[in-house]
């Protein structure tokens, strides 16, 4: 990533707003929405530049730098947007303070996205100069076709003996569209299905129609049939060895949304309530884990998990002491053995299936599901939750809370 100058950044200021620069004074009023929308609008890059987009916190419209007295709180405000999940896929950006005219300005400097369209809360911004704009239908497959030129991640390639018959259309229309495109966008209904599909990367673009990996994952009728590791099992095991008896076995396939649903019944069924009636004068009920904790790990282990050269599902073991979730592929991109885990650090192997679990709600905030399965399990008295990274897996055991 080139490095600018504070030469360079002045001379940036210099040409004025644009449709790679915008200024804002402070995050007073409605700043912070708009400087989501200009995160979106620059990480879309419509026309193309192959250049990052600035936005530039405690600069006037008519290009005097003020500064800010608070930029490191500024700072802060600014680096949650990059996982709060309002604008998907995430975006690469970076966020610094920068000492110009001996003034502290906060600069966010925002990369063209590898897979647009990029959404800002269901809506897919983009510049018309210095100005923000929403997206048109044709706006939209331009965006769409951009991404057949870049080394897009392996989650929206597309597969080639797929179609619009491997995908459950009627769950697109009615539980996924809705959920990942504003209202207001969707009443307008310009776009075909096919268009649909494509800016949400279900398929490859509107007249490719093969499916793309996160379209069989999210929406696939038999997913396992094009990747056949893309399932979960589940064991109950009466004891804590695996060569114990199986109480309950079962593979866990379809589409990654039913996987979770199921797997969170299994986890429920299995979760036995132990009754207290002799330690107070009400009846206390605990259950053996903390249910919030146990999905938060193996939902991180579904969307984390690669799909590539891999018939391995993600195995989640519930031993008498234990439960154990298995996600095949190790650490990725910056996440590291020695930094797993912390808050707030994301990198994603799958950042649009990450986008569409977001989307439907499997997922509340990037880069905290660790951290929330390890407050949860520390408040129940659990031991803390262990983690062992490798090359081609990552392990998670949660023990049982010691009496």
């Amino acid at each position: 990533m080139q490095q600018f100058t504070d030469e360079e950044l002045m001379q940036i200021i210099a040409y004025g707003e644009s449709d790679r620069v915008e200024f804002k004074q402070s995050l007073s009023g409605d700043a912070s929405e708009k400087i989501r929308e200009a995160i979106c609008a620059f990480a879309n890059d419509l026309p193309n530049y192959e250049k990052p987009g600035f936005v530039f916190i405690g600069v006037r419209d008519d290009k005097t730098i003020i500064g800010l007295s608070d930029a490191d709180q500024v700072i802060e405000q600014l680096s949650h947007m990059k996982s709060d999940g309002h604008i998907l896929p995430l975006p690469s950006m970076t966020v610094e303070k920068q000492a110009l005219e001996d003034k502290e300005v906060v600069v966010v400097r925002v990369e063209p996205a590898d897979s647009p369209p990029v959404r800002c809360k269901g809506v897919i911004r983009i510049r018309t100069g210095s100005r923000r704009d929403i997206a048109t239908a044709q706006d939209e497959r331009i965006l769409t076709e951009k991404r057949r030129y870049k080394d897009i991640p392996f989650d929206i390639q597309p597969i080639p003996t797929s179609g619009l018959s491997d995908l459950n259309l009627v769950h697109f229309e009615h539980e996924y569209l809705v959920q990942a495109v504003d209202p207001d966008i969707l009443a307008v209904n310009e776009r075909t299905l096919e268009e649909r599909l494509a800016a949400t990367k279900m398929i490859a673009s509107a007249d490719e129609l093969s499916a793309t990996v996160v379209g069989i994952l999210v929406l696939g009728k038999n997913p396992q049939d094009f990747l056949p590791g893309a399932y979960v099992q589940f064991l109950r095991i009466d004891g804590n060895e695996l060569t114990d008896e199986i109480l309950d076995n079962e593979a866990i396939r379809s589409a990654i949304p039913d996987q979770i649903r199921r797997l969170d019944d299994k986890l429920r069924a299995h979760n036995r309530i132990a009754v207290d009636i002799t330690s107070g004068p009400l009846e206390k009920r605990t259950a053996l884990y903390p249910i919030e904790a146990v999905q938060q790990i193996t939902r991180n282990a579904i969307m984390h998990r690669t799909y590539e050269v891999t018939n391995a599902p993600v195995h989640v073991y519930w031993y008498n002491n234990r439960i154990e979730v298995l996600s095949p592929g190790g650490a990725y991109g910056a996440i590291t053995a020695e930094n797993f885990g912390q808050p707030d650090l994301v990198d994603y192997r799958n950042p649009n299936l990450a986008e569409a679990m977001r989307i439907l709600g499997y997922v509340q905030r990037f880069g905290v599901g660790i951290t929330i399965a390890r407050r949860l399990l520390r408040e129940a008295g659990h031991p803390e939750p262990e983690f062992e990274i490798l090359d081609n897996f990552v392990r998670a055991t949660i023990k049982l809370a010691e009496k």
